[in-house]
C-alpha cells in the first residue's frame, strides 16, 4: 500500500492520512473516459478476499459520488453490500478524489472500523505537504520560514509511516492539520519544491520535529513538558521569537473557574485563597504550583502544573500567578508565547527569516546536533530512510555571530 523509491528525494514516499471518519462517507473518485473499462465499484477495489463475496459490486452510479456505510463486517456502497471491509483506489499521477466534501490530491482507502467508515487519503508525501504546510504556516511570510516548516513537516510524517497500522497520520492539531487542495498556496508550493524530499535526521533516524507557534523568548525542554529528555529539544534562549500576536499576554481567571479546574486535578483543600508558581525551569514554565485553601495545600507539579495554567485558558505554561483568590478577586495570569514551546518556534523561524537566515540555519538553531538529508530507500518494506546526511550549522555560532553561518 505504500511506495518507497530512490531518487532526489521527491515523490519518494507514499502516506496514509486519516481525514474523515463516521457512520457514512460521501467519496468522489474519478469518472474513467467513456471508452475504459470500469472496474467494480468505479475503480474502488477490495484490498482483501472475503469468502463468500459477491463476483462484482454493483454498477457504478452516476455521478461518481458514492455514499459509503458499514452494514457487518463489510462496507457498502450507495447502500449495496461492497463485499468487502476495505476499498482501495491507489494514487495516480495528478489523481484527486473527494472524501468528507473535501478534495485532496491521490488516492483512497476506505476501511470499516467498529461500525464507522474511515476515510484514509493515500498521497504522495510532497503532495501531501501542500495542504498542511499553509495550512500550519501563513504562506505570506518568508521562504526560507515556510522551508524550515516544509522540512518538519515531511520529518514529522516520515517518522510516523508505519505499514502495520492502518493508517500513518491524521488531518487534525493532534498530528498535523492537513487540508488537501483547498490550502495550497504558491509560495507554499514553492517551498516545498525547494526542499524536495528533505528531512531532519539524529541517530539515521528521522528526528523528533515538535513546534509551536510561539516560545515566547525561550524554547522549551522536551524533559520538563513531557519527562522526555531528547538531546536536540533544549531549553535556550530565543532573541527571534518576538513581536507575535502573544508574544506577551495577561489573563484573568474568576475564582470559580480556577476552583473548577483545581478540582479537575484533584485538589481538594476547600475554597482556595491563593495560587502561586513556587518552581519554575529554565525556560520560564511552571514546574510547581502551590495552591492554598481553608482546607490545606496542596501541590501540582511536573505536566500536571503546566497543564492547570493551560486549563485556566493560558496559551502558555511560561507564565506567573499573582494576587489572592476570592469572590470578586480574580486570578491574574500573565505570560508569554504560544503553545508547548519545545522544537522550533514559527515566530522564531520568521524573526530568522527576516534577518536572513537560510533555512538549514533555522532549523540547526531548534534541533541543535541534528542532520539534514533526503528520503531514501529503506530496508525494511514502507520504512524511509535517509541519505546525503550533513549535520546543520552550529547553533551556537548562530547565535553568537547574529548573521549567516556560512
Amino acid at each position: 500500500m505504500l511506495a518507497l523509491a530512490l531518487g532526489s528525494g521527491a515523490g519518494a514516499l507514499n502516506v496514509r492520512v486519516l481525514v474523515a471518519s463516521g457512520p457514512q462517507l460521501g467519496v468522489r473518485v474519478p469518472t474513467p473516459a467513456p471508452a475504459d473499462p470500469v472496474p467494480p465499484g468505479l475503480g474502488l477495489t477490495p484490498t482483501t478476499p472475503v469468502p463468500g463475496a459477491p463476483d462484482a459490486t454493483p454498477p457504478p452510479p452516476s455521478p461518481s459520488l458514492w455514499t459509503v456505510g458499514v452494514r457487518g463486517a463489510n462496507l457498502t456502497l450507495n447502500g449495496a453490500d461492497a463485499g468487502s471491509p476495505s476499498l482501495y483506489l491507489p494514487p495516480s499521477p495528478g489523481s484527486v478524489v473527494e472524501i468528507g466534501g473535501r478534495t485532496y490530491r491521490g488516492g483512497v482507502l476506505l476501511r470499516a472500523e467498529r461500525g464507522t467508515v474511515q476515510g484514509i487519503n493515500v498521497v504522495d508525501v510532497e503532495d501531501y505537504l501542500r495542504g498542511v504546510v499553509p495550512a500550519e504556516m501563513p504562506s505570506t511570510w518568508p521562504a526560507a520560514a515556510l522551508a524550515a516548516q516544509a522540512v518538519i513537516a515531511r520529518t514529522y510524517v516520515a517518522a510516523r509511516v508505519n505499514p502495520a497500522l492502518p493508517y500513518d497520520t491524521c488531518a487534525t492539531e493532534t498530528c498535523q492539520v492537513y487540508r488537501g487542495v483547498t490550502a495550497e498556496r504558491a509560495n507554499a508550493d514553492a517551498a516545498i519544491r525547494a526542499t524536495a524530499g528533505e528531512v531532519v535526521a539524529y541517530d539515521g533516524r528521522p528526528a523528533s520535529t515538535y513546534f509551536s507557534s510561539d516560545s515566547g523568548g525561550f524554547t522549551a525542554s522536551s524533559a520538563e513538558v513531557w519527562g522526555r529528555d531528547v538531546p536536540y529539544l533544549i531549553a535556550r534562549a530565543d532573541p527571534y521569537s518576538v513581536g507575535g500576536p502573544r508574544s506577551r499576554w495577561r489573563l484573568e481567571v474568576g475564582a470559580a473557574r480556577v476552583q473548577e479546574v483545581a478540582a479537575r486535578y484533584g485538589v481538594g483543600v476547600g475554597p482556595l485563597a491563593s495560587v502561586r508558581v513556587t518552581r519554575a525551569s529554565v525556560s520560564g514554565r511552571a514546574q510547581e504550583i502551590t495552591l492554598t485553601g481553608t482546607g490545606g495545600t496542596a501541590l501540582l507539579s511536573g505536566a500536571n502544573a503546566g497543564g492547570f495554567i493551560r486549563s485556566l485558558g493560558a496559551a502558555s505554561s511560561r507564565a506567573t500567578l499573582s494576587g489572592p483568590v476570592g469572590p470578586g478577586t480574580p486570578l491574574v495570569v500573565e505570560g508569554f508565547g504560544a503553545g508547548h514551546g519545545v522544537g522550533l518556534s514559527q515566530y522564531g523561524a520568521l524573526g530568522l527569516a527576516r534577518q536572513g537566515m537560510t533555512h538549514p540555519q533555522i532549523l540547526g538553531f531548534y534541533y541543535p546536533g541534528t542532520s539534514l538529508g533526503l528520503l531514501a530507500r529503506g530496508p525494511g518494506v514502507g520504512r524511509p530512510s535517509f541519505a546525503g546526511l550533513r549535520p546543520l550549522p552550529s547553533p551556537a555560532v548562530l547565535a553568537r555571530s547574529g548573521s549567516h553561518v556560512e
